[in-house]
């Protein structure tokens, strides 16, 4: 599932080249997660103001339409989605459920899994945009975040600490790979419960977390199955993991065998040595 560094880095690879395009024809393919929640008719004409993000939600601002405001386009890649930028990107094959001719070229969603999603909304924080980025936890690179919040966020939570940073509301975008390479760099186990996490190891998480989080958007992000950047390139981050998918290896630190074991159905890969509880 693309994670926050590679919504970021698509973000990157597309925000100065879309910035100010207008936009002069919509395609919708096969129905995705949420319907589209306006005519794709209504986005002909209008500019495109803006690509940020939030979490792992782009937020597409577009410049009013004809007789109409402004407002945008809020796009989840789901579990195996991506997004490329093409002078001529062909025909759309089966997968290709978004197409958004511009004069700069043809935006393109494609996802072989349709658990995507573009959703017009008003502005990010009203519709269904608001709806969807609603209980989303502080972005990582906020100022804001630090050893403090994070501690102050997980008092009283009995999960684990792989499984409070999953859950999004404490901070967005630390997925599943990301939460395996925090843990080890910071040596917390990922089976301590989020509760039991004093000061100090906070603040090595909320640093870690960080310093994994700018590593992997500087390396294009991870690639193990579909992700690409909107220009068809591979992420790098899988190649530099310390943990995550070596499970049997010598851990790179110490040389004891990396564990995996199994937390809210999904793999976590940790050094029983390294990482205390």
């Amino acid at each position: 599932m693309p994670e926050l560094p590679e919504v970021e880095v698509t973000r990157l690879s597309l925000v100065e080249r879309l910035r100010g395009a207008r936009i002069g024809a919509v395609r919708l393919g096969k129905p995705l997660r949420w319907p589209l929640g306006c005519a794709a008719s209504a986005l002909v004409g209008r500019r495109v103001d803006d690509v940020t993000r939030r979490g792992k939600y782009l937020w597409f601002g577009l410049g009013p339409g004809e007789g109409t405001d402004a407002g945008g386009l809020l796009v989840h890649l789901g579990m195996s989605g991506s997004l490329n930028l093409a002078e001529a990107p062909g025909e759309p094959g089966p997968w290709d459920h978004f197409d958004m001719a511009t004069d700069r070229g043809l935006l393109r969603l494609t996802d072989p899994r349709r658990f995507g999603a573009v959703v017009w909304s008003s502005a990010p924080h009203e519709g269904a945009a608001g709806r969807l980025l609603a209980g989303l936890g502080v972005e990582p690179f906020d100022a804001a975040f630090d050893g403090a919040l994070l501690r102050a966020r997980l008092r009283g939570r009995r999960v684990s600490i792989k499984q409070a940073l999953l859950a999004g509301d404490i901070v967005v975008g630390v997925g599943n790979i990301y939460a395996s390479e925090a843990l080890f760099l910071a040596g917390i186990d990922p089976r301590t419960p989020g509760a039991r996490l004093g000061p100090e190891r906070c603040e090595r998480l909320a640093a870690a977390i960080r310093s994994v989080l700018t590593r992997a958007v500087a390396l294009g992000g991870s690639t193990l199955r579909d992700f690409r950047n909107a220009h068809g390139m591979d992420g790098a981050f899988q190649l530099e993991a310390r943990v995550y998918g070596r499970a049997g290896e010598p851990c790179l630190r110490c040389g004891a065998p990396v564990r995996r074991l199994m937390q809210g159905q999904r793999s976590t890969f940790f050094c029983v040595r390294c990482q205390r509880r």
